[in-house]
């Protein structure tokens, strides 16, 4: 037998299903209840929270009622909710022939839907041909939008849409459907693996539940942090944690050798910057907020470590060093010696209050003693 992914076998089926989008659930759901189903909605939000699904259960609460029918409309085969990917039917001709196809009532259910996946793809002349239909729909006709990106969406289609914003699913959330899931699996797997999964998936329920099966296509007998690491070419994450004790003690040598030797595992130089400035970003949240913070996505042991690292640093310094690491990314994407731009990077986060200390007596005067405030935004504290 084929395969399934787990995005799939594990999509939402029921309103109540849905994760992250409770207030959009129950306003569909109060619509229905009420009879007050617009003729067309449209759905907005990034990949993988939950647009198409949504569409779906819609779809089906409103013409489903056997479990034949429930079925074919949650598989987008059922012949009156039609689905429509729009970035390879995006011609004005395939618009013209949906229209003409809308005139004739449903067979078995009470509407005909039609679903318009990535409707920002559809061509100028189609999106005309499609707003005449909107404009005077048969009354048995319903249209659910979905896109990624509202602002290619003409103002006129938009204006005759109840328009539904899906934000992105909260790595809480993400993390508490991925232990279901594993659990279902019948496997079993680290905590902190689960939230850097939940956290990767950067609100996308779809790309966390796909890193998840690349995971478990690895065959190992328990899902952990080594084996992500493995996978993707990411640093380690306790590699990572002792060059940040270095840039604290302001050892520039020791962090360059840990930078080299992340680098020579194969750790790419973008995914390096991208991990320090997560970690990075914990360690800002942890000092500004304490230690029982919902905002970091960090359980257990690692937790404490992370308070404990972050109560080295002033809050105010970690931002200045965060945006030392994007300045970072960007340039090195463009220079042609990205590896100099890293190990600057990283001697300056190091040298930090050295050079904050400089930057006072310069602005002091020379052989002026420097104000009591000259190392105010160093990244660490003061002994």
């Amino acid at each position: 037998m084929s395969y399934t992914v787990l995005a799939r076998r594990y999509r939402s089926t029921s309103f109540d299903e849905l994760v992250g989008q409770e207030a959009i659930a129950r306003t569909l759901m109060g619509a229905i209840e009420q009879g007050r189903v617009a003729h067309a909605y449209l759905f907005i939000g990034a990949r993988g929270v939950g647009k198409t699904s949504t569409a779906r259960i819609f779809a089906k609460a409103l013409n489903g009622g056997s479990p034949e029918v429930d079925k074919a409309i949650m598989t987008g085969q059922d012949t009156d909710v039609i689905e429509i990917d729009a970035a390879s039917h995006n011609k004005v001709e395939e618009a013209r022939d949906l229209i003409a196809n809308s005139i004739y009532r449903p067979l078995r259910g009470k509407y005909k839907i039609y679903i318009i996946d990535e409707v920002h793809m559809l061509s100028t002349p189609a999106f005309n041909a499609l707003l005449k239909t909107m404009e005077e729909p048969p009354e048995h006709v319903k249209f659910i939008l979905c896109t990624t990106e509202s602002q290619k969406v003409p103002a006129t289609i938009q204006s005759r849409c109840q328009r539904y914003d899906f934000r992105n699913i909260p790595a809480s959330l993400i993390a508490e459907h991925l232990t279901n899931v594993i659990k279902e699996e019948g496997m079993k797997a680290e905590p902190d693996l689960i939230h850097l999964v939940a956290r990767m998936g950067a609100g996308s329920m779809r790309d966390a539940l796909s890193l998840l099966d690349r995971l478990m296509a690895a065959g190992e007998k328990k899902l952990t942090v080594e084996l992500l690491e493995n996978l993707l070419g990411l640093p380690d994450r306790q590699v990572i944690s002792s060059l940040i004790d270095a840039l604290a003690d302001g050892d520039a040598k020791t962090a360059l050798e840990l930078t080299d030797q992340l680098l020579a595992r194969g750790v790419a130089i973008d995914l390096f910057i991208e991990s320090l400035t997560g970690a990075l970003r914990d360690l800002m949240v942890l000092a500004a907020c304490g230690p029982e913070t919902m905002l970091v996505d960090i359980a257990g042991d690692a937790r404490k470590r992370a308070f404990e690292q972050s109560r080295r640093f002033d809050a105010a310094g970690l931002v200045h060093m965060i945006a030392l690491c994007e300045n970072a990314h960007r340039s090195s994407k463009y220079s042609s010696m990205p590896r100099a731009v890293l190990d600057a990077l990283i001697a300056r986060l190091a040298m930090a209050e050295k050079l904050a200390d400089v930057a006072a007596l310069l602005a002091s005067g020379a052989g002026a003693p420097a104000p009591a405030s000259a190392s105010r935004g160093s990244p660490r504290k003061k002994a």
